[in-house]
């Protein structure tokens, strides 16, 4: 279900650096377009359709509110800290600790297994009720795995109002998440110089 202001509205293509980063990817489920406001998350379903599509939940996964809510939450703090990070400013302390509580949620190991067909393999045990700890625990371990490598340096807001995604620069002049939100702001731009360009 939708929430006021929310549209239908199809997401843009990832984020630069998305494609790496699956926290980066998540950190942008909730997104705003020219058109509304736009929630990967929103519902149960969509949040678990989510999770499935990026292999963090088996293709018989269902996700409760309770769970889909959790995700929201962690969703949250982990903007806080991308926020932070591009804008050099001071985390907040309880985004800090709701990205470790994540990490230390799920077993951490991927235990070996054994069949017949396929022999020796490694998979997360994680029983159904667990499915959002587990997710979470990948998550937080991948932005923090982004927060403190290398690319951290060129993380960044998208430069398109009204986007609010993050990115990770390609090149110092990317300034867009998206070339969908360049190509916007090279419209306007384009816009802006026309009508100043016009006689009074």
């Amino acid at each position: 279900m939708k929430t006021p202001g929310e549209t239908a509205a199809a997401p843009p293509p990832p984020a630069a650096g998305a494609d790496r980063y699956v926290a980066l990817d998540f950190a942008n489920s909730e997104l705003v377009l020219p058109a509304g406001r736009l929630d990967l998350l929103a519902t149960p379903a969509e949040a678990t359709q989510w999770l499935v599509e990026r292999g963090l939940a088996g293709a018989d996964a269902v996700l409760h509110e309770p769970c889909a809510g959790r995700l929201r939450e962690l969703r949250t703090h982990l903007r806080a800290l991308l926020a932070a990070r591009s804008g050099g400013t001071v985390p907040p302390p309880e985004a800090v600790g709701a990205v470790n509580a994540a990490l230390t949620a799920a077993p951490a190991a991927a235990l070996l297994h054994w069949d017949g067909t396929s022999g020796f393999r490694r998979a997360q045990v994680h029983p159904a009720d667990r499915i959002a700890d587990h997710a979470m625990a990948v998550i937080a371990a991948d932005a923090a795995d982004l927060l403190t490598g290398p690319d951290a340096e060129r993380l960044a807001p998208c430069g398109a109002s009204p986007c609010t995604r993050f990115l990770v620069r390609t090149h110092a002049a990317r300034h867009w998440c998206s070339v969908r939100c360049g190509d916007r702001v090279r419209a306007a731009r384009a816009y802006a110089r026309r009508s100043q360009a016009k006689p009074a």
